[in-house]
Order: structure tokens, then C-alpha cells, then sequence
């Protein structure tokens, strides 16, 4: 599908990050997009920038948390109703959040729900939305994974199981689609995504999600984040809690602003891709070091000199945090 001119685009988590850039780039090309995300304001930022931009386009926007099935199918009738149709050409399951790394440490209900959107919101996603994709005449499917996909960490001094495992879910089902479709809908074709560092909010958008905002948390919250940073070898004895508070909004905002590729850079990537048919796309410098490190030496991809080794020829400096 090399143009997007008079389709119609899902795009879910387009408030912010790569489903905004994405929106807005799709918008550009001439395609009508529908997207959801949990908050009202981030999507109307989108939808204000697009008509902008793309005055001639429809993006609409739709309050939805992808972990809930019957959320996405309300979604979905809204999408039908408001786009006067009964088929989309392409689907971005792009929504995602970051936390509870630890299996061990964390609580089950932050671990599920950052699984559940991660790995649930691509696999409802595609329940809800794939049969719109098969009615049209030619359709592609983009589901977002990450180099955590194939990565299962941040490094040996952080646990990032649930975001991980999440990942590596989305990378199987996503592989496994492919013949899926190829026998069963061949006019519909599948791209896994699996980003590297790239600079968006999810940071930010995670601790809201989860009720961590940094401005709001609770006593006991703020003791656990003291204790993280503590576990990575940092004194924080003498830190005041607003002192806390700063520093875990200003790593938030370092991710964001500091990545080494932007979310417009990334987007493009992403779309260029799909117009080439490519069902793997690796996004950022960062992706193709890792890939290329761990299908060499897949044994050591979680000892301390594997990240040694990585961080010499990425030049990675991002300070790690536990969740």
C-alpha cells in the first residue's frame, strides 16, 4: 500500500509520541484517521494540530483504554458511525505503557495492567478491528512491539519483566500473522514494529496511568521510588521527597527529549515500511545494534559486559531507573 490518499487509518494511543507523528504524517498523505488514547486532552491536541495541517482530512478522536475489549468495540461502532464505513485499510496497534518491571518485587495489579495494555490492547485490537481491515480491498496491519521484544531488559541492574514479556508476546503473534494472512486474507499484509529508544512520553504517560505521577504520589510510593534509585548504587540519604519528586520528572522528561531519534523520525520510518511491504521494521540505530549483538551472541545478552559492549557501540547513556 504504497498510498495512504482517501484510506482510513486506526491508530490506537494517538495522543501523544509515535501515534501522534503517526496521525499526523498519515493525515498528511491524505488518509482519514480514527484514534483513541485514555486522554481526552493529548487526542484534541492531536486532532488540533492535524486540522491544521491537513485541513481537507477527518481524524477523529475516541476515549479508550485498549486493555478493555468492550472499550475497543465501542471504539469500533464510533469508528463505523462518525467515518461512514464498514472497512479500514490500515491498522497501527501502537498504545503502550511502561512499569512494574520486577516480578518479584512489584504489585500484580501494576504488573497485569502494564502487561494487559502492552500485549491485550494488539491482541483486542486485532480481534476487534482485523474483520474492518479483511472487508476492504487491500489492508495492512502494524502492531508495535519493541526492542524489548527480543531484549528482555534495560540492563543487568534493572528488571523489566512485564513490559518485556508483554513485547515478546506481540512479536510472536505478529510473526505468526503473517502466514496467517498470507493463507487466510492475502490481501491484508503484517508489520511488526520494534522501536528502540525513541524520544516520546511514555515515561510520563505511564506514571498518570498508574496513578505515579511524581506531583501526586503518596508517601509510600515516594519511599519505593527512594529505594530504586538506592538499589542502582545512588546515595539519596540526604535527598528531600520534592528533591525525589524533580528528579524522576526530569528522567521523564530526559527520555523524552534526549533520544537519540524523535517520534516524527520514527513515525516516518514506520510508514515508509508499510509502503514497502516490509513485515520487519526496526526503528532507530539503537534497534539494529541490539538485534545484530543478541543474534551473535544470544548466551550473553544479559551479563554486565554484553551492556558494556553495547553502550561502546551505541554510545547509550540514559542513567537506568527501576520501575
Amino acid at each position: 500500500m504504497q498510498d495512504f490518499e482517501g484510506r482510513i487509518a486506526v491508530v490506537t494511543g494517538g495522543g501523544t509520541g509515535m501515534g501522534r507523528e503517526l496521525t499526523r504524517q498519515l493525515a498528511e498523505a491524505g488518509c482519514h484517521v480514527a484514534i483513541c488514547d485514555i486522554s481526552e486532552e493529548n487526542m484534541a491536541q492531536t486532532q488540533s494540530i492535524c486540522a491544521a495541517e491537513s485541513p481537507g482530512v477527518r481524524v477523529t478522536t475516541h476515549l479508550a483504554d485498549v486493555s478493555d475489549e468492550t472499550q475497543l468495540e465501542a471504539f469500533r461502532s464510533e469508528v463505523a458511525r462518525e467515518h461512514e464505513t464498514d472497512c479500514i485499510h490500515l491498522l497501527f496497534n501502537n498504545a503502550g505503557i511502561g512499569a512494574a518491571g520486577s516480578f518479584i518485587r512489584d504489585e500484580r495489579e501494576e504488573w497485569e495492567k502494564t502487561f494487559d495494555v502492552c500485549w491485550k490492547g494488539v491482541y483486542y485490537g486485532c480481534r476487534v478491528f482485523v474483520p474492518m481491515l479483511i472487508a476492504a480491498e487491500e489492508g495492512h496491519l502494524v502492531n508495535t512491539s519493541s526492542v524489548n521484544g527480543f531484549w528482555a531488559t534495560l540492563g543487568p541492574q534493572t528488571a523489566h519483566t512485564s513490559y518485556s514479556a508483554a513485547k515478546f508476546a506481540v512479536k510472536g503473534f505478529t510473526e505468526a500473522l503473517i502466514n496467517d494472512f498470507r493463507v487466510n486474507a492475502p490481501h491484508v499484509k503484517v508489520s511488526l514494529v520494534m522501536p528502540g529508544h525513541i524520544g516520546t512520553s511514555i515515561i510520563i504517560n505511564s506514571a498518570r496511568a498508574l496513578g505515579r505521577d511524581p506531583k501526586e504520589m503518596s508517601d509510600e510510593q515516594l519511599a519505593e521510588a527512594r529505594a530504586s534509585i538506592e538499589r542502582l548504587g545512588f546515595e539519596v540519604g540526604g535527598v528531600t521527597d520534592d528533591q525525589i519528586r524533580r528528579l524522576l520528572q526530569e528522567r521523564a522528561e530526559a527520555f523524552r527529549d534526549d533520544a537519540p531519534m524523535t517520534a516524527s523520525e520514527a513515525a516516518k520510518i514506520i510508514l515508509d515500511g508499510v509502503r514497502a511491504d516490509r513485515w520487519r521494521i526496526l526503528v532507530g540505530e539503537d534497534a539494529h545494534v541490539l538485534d545484530e549483538m543478541v543474534r551473535a551472541e544470544p548466551e550473553e545478552a544479559y551479563e554486565a559486559s554484553f551492556m558494556e559492549r553495547y553502550v561502546a557501540r551505541s554510545g547509550w547513556n540514559i542513567v537506568q531507573t527501576e520501575s
